[in-house]
């Protein structure tokens, strides 16, 4: 399992709020006024846009309509405090935009440390189609993984991480109560198991956040891109709000 080199750089316990990876200002060109500007777009019978969701090639997951004018991306990270900020305010507002057909949105992982890995794997567990849902549960919940996190003893972590790679992530999510979490929400144990130990997907995740990082330059979660462009100081929906304004959202 290839993660095991970048987890090098990835930081193994601490999980406060002021991590330097989350809420860091960004700073690029405003993205273009109006390109969203028009009519509403017909969603597939039967459905809403939101109701559209897909993986990405880099490993993100989308709703709603791919030939969408105006295309939001977030790089977020499951433990950063501001990225669960802007999901409790900012999903059901995004909803609505999304099933215009006139924006897709698309959430990738930014991961800073073995625990937002577990969450982006358990997140996807279920396939595409629950993944938001699941995605604002888990969000939601965070403080209270933290707080369960935080009490492992470090002992625990560290004979953890030695194991196989198939079976370090298992054991790690056991005391957080993620297991239990995600098999409440319709994932059972064991396929909760072969996600946590599903080596590719991983690696996967780990190798787009790192390509994303430095394709946009990414400081800080959460991060949001609008048509190829970094959204300049919108790292809350406050802020993101009148940018997607602009954009005729």
């Amino acid at each position: 399992m290839t993660v095991t080199k970048p987890f090098a750089v990835l930081t193994l316990l601490v999980l406060a709020a002021g991590l330097s990876a989350c809420g860091d200002k960004q700073e690029a060109s405003a993205p273009a006024a109006n390109i969203a500007a028009g009519k509403d777009i017909p969603p597939p019978a039967g459905k809403q846009w939101s109701d559209v969701v897909a993986i990405t090639p880099e490993m993100g997951v989308a709703m709603g309509n791919a030939q969408a004018p105006a295309k939001l991306i977030e790089y977020g990270s499951y433990t950063c405090s501001h990225c669960a900020d802007f999901t409790a305010e900012a999903a059901e507002p995004l909803r609505k935009m999304v099933n215009s057909g006139r924006l897709s949105y698309e959430y990738r992982s930014f991961l800073r440390d073995p625990y937002d890995l577990m969450m982006a794997l358990l997140a996807r567990c279920g396939g595409a189609d629950p993944f938001f849902p699941l995605t604002e549960q888990l969000f939601a919940n965070q403080k209270d993984f933290f707080a369960k996190a935080q009490a492992i003893d470090p002992k625990f972590t560290e004979s953890a991480v030695k194991q196989p790679p198939e079976q370090r992530f298992v054991t790690l999510a056991g005391p957080t109560g993620l297991l239990d979490f995600v098999k409440q929400r319709g994932i059972s144990e064991d396929k909760a198991k072969q996600c946590l130990a599903d080596a590719k997907t991983a690696d996967a995740l780990v190798n787009k956040a790192q390509e994303g990082g430095k394709q946009y330059t990414i400081t800080g979660t959460p991060t949001f891109i609008l048509n190829g462009a970094v959204v300049e100081g919108a790292a809350s929906w406050e802020l993101l709000r009148p940018k997607l304004s602009e954009a005729g959202l």
